[in-house]
């Protein structure tokens, strides 16, 4: 393999990394700080990738289609943890089987509104084409995927660990009740971590559209990914989003290019042995 194909596969791994990172860090905010087994993390993804590219499509504005995407969908989420999520909290089969109801209702009604056939995001001209790096062409789009996962890491591990609100979060997952004692509404505060953590799901649709075909389908892809990256990462680990999100793009980016026939076992199979060794994950905590 020449160096330029190495470098191509690498890049590969962290732009897809990155979208994984998109995905995954919602996922781990909800699954992971607030212990809520949110299995409808892959068709909020469906759902907002669809309604992003609806309003992409009508106003011609991709920073439109990207806060249509995040927005409608931690609309859809405070609809969700409010009506039906709140009344099953801490009954983990119960979760299960109600997100696994609501993702199946979801996938089924942007069947009927937004049809079988695959769409993908027309990338703005800004972010079109391809940069020269070091003798070869990248597509400058993957770039700014990569970037924009980088900065949602920064920006999330400074609110999880640096701000009061972080605090009163961990504070809330750790003792509900002293939490509550002490004045601070934790119902309110759940809401909207899992508002926040649904609109990053819708994000990464909108924005994973600009790399990967959306179709029925592509929920259980995705989220699949994101149950791997989180339980490699830890749960409730922003760093173990991070680095779990880079390891299994770079593993699925070599494997497909490699030995694409394994392509499945090479992801799933370090999950496996992880949970074997370290079931907490490289930076969860050990119960």
């Amino acid at each position: 393999m020449s160096l330029t194909t190495l470098a191509t596969q690498v890049l590969n791994g962290v732009s897809f990394g990155g979208l994984l990172f998109l995905v995954s860090s919602g996922f781990t905010l909800i699954f992971g700080l607030l212990r809520v087994v949110n299995l409808a993390h892959g068709a909020l993804y469906l759902v907002g990738a669809y309604v992003g590219i609806a309003t992409y499509t009508a106003t011609s504005s991709f920073v439109l289609g990207a806060a249509a995407a995040a927005g409608s969908v931690a609309l859809l989420g405070i609809g969700l943890e409010r009506t039906v999520l709140r009344r099953v909290r801490g009954r983990e089969l119960s979760e299960v089987l109600l997100t696994v109801g609501v993702s199946l209702v979801l996938a089924d009604l942007c069947l009927a509104l937004f049809g079988g056939d695959p769409k993908q995001v027309d990338v703005p001209s800004a972010l079109a084409g391809s940069v020269t790096l070091g003798g070869f062409a990248y597509p400058r789009y993957r770039l700014f995927v990569a970037a924009l996962a980088i900065a949602l890491a920064v920006v999330l591990y400074v609110l999880t660990q640096r701000t009061k609100l972080g605090a009163t979060i961990r504070a809330g997952v750790d003792d509900r009740e002293i939490a509550n004692a002490l004045g601070v509404d934790i119902s309110r505060v759940f809401t909207g971590v899992f508002a926040f953590g649904a609109a990053l799901a819708g994000l990464a649709g909108f924005i994973g559209g600009g790399m990967l075909a959306i179709l029925p389908g592509a929920d259980v892809d995705i989220l699949l990914l994101a149950l791997v990256v989180v339980i490699v990462g830890g749960l409730g680990s922003v760093k173990g989003a991070a680095i779990g999100s880079l390891l299994i793009g770079l593993i699925d980016a070599f494997s497909k290019a490699w030995i694409p026939d394994l392509a499945y076992f090479t992801v799933f199979a370090p999950m496996a042995l992880l949970l074997l060794l370290r079931p907490s994950g490289l930076f969860g905590k050990a119960a």
